[in-house]
């Protein structure tokens, strides 16, 4: 078992990204801008499905790390802390999913 926390992956994304490292596949990311790092997001989010159905738990942990990733540059770029969407997670949890779920329709 790793201490590598989703955290630890925000502060190295959030360095990399601000720098104009040449070297860094962040920094080029994050120069590309959010439409781009989208974009990336939902193919990374797609080979997870299809990882998650037809290949092995190697794979999928790799495409899920991708995933993870791809989705803290997008949130990075956007400005939208880990913290936030750890707090909105919390929140849910005071509830049951079909709960919760209604909740959000009805807004």
């Amino acid at each position: 078992m790793t201490d590598f926390t989703l955290s630890d992956l925000e502060t190295i994304v959030a360095a990399r990204a601000a720098s104009d490292d040449a070297s860094s596949y962040t920094a080029k990311l994050a120069a590309k801008g959010i439409g781009h790092v989208a974009k990336k997001l939902g193919e990374e989010a797609t080979e997870t499905v299809i990882a998650a159905i037809s290949e092995d738990d190697e794979r999928l942990a790799s495409e899920a790390a991708d995933l993870l990733y791809h989705l803290l540059v997008a949130l990075n770029l956007r400005k939208v802390p880990l913290s936030a969407v750890m707090a909105e997670l919390g929140r849910r949890t005071t509830q049951t999913g079909l709960q919760e779920k209604a909740g959000r329709s009805a807004g």
